[in-house]
């Protein structure tokens, strides 16, 4: 079980993901906005000493507001901001400083910004690869599609807002010793990529920058895929997910006393141990306890091996089930955790998670 609690962590962990953007400045609530969300220091050696960065906030509201206070999610980085309100059409400053004395390793840290006038805090993120020593590109940048070096091809955007769109960036090498021209085809709908800049000098470095649009078509998690092509020759695509909720920033606090409320008789369904091969149904009731009627948008589960069954919608007050097949001949040995997240209408509880759980032998 304690391997279970552990997936379980990682697996809610990556659905809290903040949001990023790159190449525009990001407003926020219509109160602030940063020159940027997210900082890569890229690669550097252990022996380079502290990293550090500014972010910079302007307020473009009709009035003061002050950073009341900066959280960073380790002791390892610093920060010290504006502490004076900043004036309508001023701008303050987060500034950032790593410390680089954790060790060798790809990190990634948040500072969680608290604004007045702001309903939530920003998160800011930090991120890096440090080395003990300086390596070559080709082993900074282990997958090669031709001259283009890049650490992975699956990207994950986050969390979006309907009525939005989310940015962010990898870093590629040319490994190559002539200048190296990237660009895209086969781009999935709602997704556009590009690089920056589009010819990588011999030898050096650029980023993969990609967007994702929203579409009320489109709920949960989903994937977009592009196609790189590297000095005319197509490589293998790209995958990029997102995961799409609704934007409830708008509601005023009576419509969201007045709005939906999804709750469970239970979250956990548990189908014991079971042979491989044998098919499991797991069934869940749920029900509205809100005072308006309550609309799941999609099911995503974490596993191909369940399959989830149709979504009732429900009235206040009203009960429903959820149905979700699991086929065990595509599971492990062992025991097994599968999480079903649910995408709703509800500001209260925007996504709620279903816990499948037994054992195979």
């Amino acid at each position: 079980m304690k391997k279970l609690a552990i997936y379980l962590l990682a697996s809610l962990m990556s659905l809290s993901s903040a949001f990023a953007q790159t190449g525009k400045p990001v407003d926020v609530e219509g109160i602030a906005q940063f020159d940027k969300v997210v900082h890569d220091f890229g690669d550097f050696l252990l022996s380079d000493g502290p990293k550090s960065c500014d972010f910079t906030v302007k307020n473009i509201a009709n009035r003061p507001f002050a950073i009341m206070q900066v959280v960073s999610s380790c002791g390892c980085t610093d920060v010290t901001w504006t502490k004076t309100p900043i004036k309508e059409g001023a701008t303050g400053t987060i500034s950032a400083t790593y410390s680089n004395d954790q060790g060798a390793y790809p990190f990634e840290k948040t500072l969680t910004v608290y604004i007045t006038s702001l309903e939530k805090p920003v998160i800011l993120r930090l991120r890096g690869n440090v080395t003990e020593k300086k390596k070559p590109l080709s082993e900074l940048y282990p997958v090669h599609i031709g001259n283009l070096g890049i650490k992975e091809t699956v990207f994950k955007v986050g969390n979006i807002n309907q009525g939005s769109e989310r940015s962010d960036f990898a870093m590629v090498a040319n490994l190559g010793k002539k200048p190296l021209k990237v660009s895209f085809k086969d781009v999935s709908a709602n997704l556009s990529v590009r690089m920056e800049p589009e010819v990588i000098p011999a030898g050096g470095t650029g980023k993969v920058v990609y967007t994702v649009k929203t579409d009320r078509n489109l709920w949960g998690k989903n994937w977009y895929k592009a196609t790189p092509v590297v000095d005319g020759k197509a490589g293998k695509p790209f995958e990029f997910w997102a995961f799409t909720k609704e934007d409830f920033s708008g509601l005023t606090k009576e419509q969201k006393e007045k709005a939906s409320q999804p709750m469970t008789e239970a979250s956990t369904y548990s189908f014991g141990v079971v042979k491989a091969g044998k098919r499991v149904e797991a069934v869940f009731t749920l029900k509205n306890d809100g005072k308006s009627p309550l609309k799941f948008y999609k099911a995503d589960p974490d596993n191909p091996a369940a399959t989830p069954g149709a979504l009732p919608s429900l009235v206040p007050g009203a009960k429903g089930t959820f149905k979700v097949n699991v086929d065990t001949s595509k599971l492990p040995k062992g025991e097994v955790l599968i999480i079903v997240t649910l995408t709703t209408n509800s500001p209260l509880r925007p996504i709620v998670n279903l816990f499948i759980s037994g054992a195979i032998e």
